[in-house]
């Protein structure tokens, strides 16, 4: 057997081989897609109504922020959401008065971020910076301005003061720092027992004090009205008496009787009055 004659042809038996070349152009293509995919939803990002994103790269505060609605932003970068919304701190604190008795205050402050600072707020102060400044500032300005007024004065009339004072301390404290006070509350004011106890009282006898002082004023009132009418009715008797005389009460008599014998009821006119002249009007018997 020769080579020549009985050789194998051994290219013709080999299968063949699929395109490779394809195959991996399709995949690269496809792994770009979900590459522009993956960075298209990243770069997305939504800002929800009443907030302001603040952006960050690498955990670096750039120090720009976005606005409500739907932004494009380097997929690189991550956005940090804080509310710009009225928000409520309520406190309540034991806070001594000027004369050293201790005061249970119940207080509300209503403040909200300032847009505008919400990258240094969120660069030095952090996400819960009601917990780390606003909490602790509240508290010092409530025993400030409590400090300044008797306990008397703070259960009574001056707690409206006391807010103005706590507001504008806050106000003086706050704003640089990036919040915005709107209003300070004072829901509540406790005092001791003992000393409700005698401001009570205190009021309810400068009550009783002014209602008796307006029933006197009253009764004099009414005394000086009873005074003057009587006079009038002394000044009306009196002239009326200067002007009635014998004759003329003789003559309104006879005109008196006359009226009467004219008149259809029946009566019996006896003539001959001794005292006084005038006839006597008798009725039947």
């Amino acid at each position: 057997m020769t080579a020549g004659t009985k050789g194998f042809d051994l290219g013709s038996n080999l299968p063949e081989m699929p395109n490779l070349g394809g195959f991996r152009s399709k995949v690269l293509r496809l792994g770009v897609l979900v590459l522009v995919l993956i960075l298209f939803f990243a770069s997305v990002v939504s800002v929800p109504t009443g907030h302001v994103g603040v952006l960050t790269l690498f955990g670096r505060v750039t120090g720009e922020t976005l606005g409500e609605g739907i932004h494009l932003i380097n997929p690189m970068k991550s956005v940090q959401r804080l509310t710009i919304r009225t928000q409520a701190v309520k406190e309540s604190a034991s806070v001594p008065s000027n004369e050293g008795l201790i005061l249970a205050l119940d207080t509300s402050l209503l403040f909200h971020l300032d847009r505008t600072m919400a990258a240094e707020v969120y660069q030095k102060l952090g996400p819960n910076y009601g917990e780390t400044i606003i909490e602790p500032t509240l508290r010092a300005a409530i025993r400030a301005a409590t400090s300044a007024h008797t306990a008397n004065a703070l259960y009574t009339n001056a707690r409206e003061l006391v807010q103005q004072q706590i507001q504008s301390e806050l106000t003086t404290q706050l704003a640089p720092r990036g919040v915005i006070i709107e209003n300070v509350l004072l829901r509540d004011v406790q005092l001791p027992a003992m000393l409700k106890s005698s401001i009570e009282a205190k009021q309810q006898a400068e009550q009783d004090a002014l209602r008796m002082n307006f029933i006197l004023q009253k009764e004099k009132q009414e005394a000086e009205r009873k005074r003057i009418e009587g006079q009038g009715i002394a000044d009306f008797q009196k002239i009326v008496a200067q002007g009635i005389s014998a004759q003329l009460l003789e003559w309104k008599g006879i005109e008196a009787t006359e009226k009467l014998a004219t008149s259809p009821n029946s009566k019996v006119v006896v003539v001959g009055n001794t005292k006084n002249g005038l006839p006597l009007i008798l009725g039947p018997q």
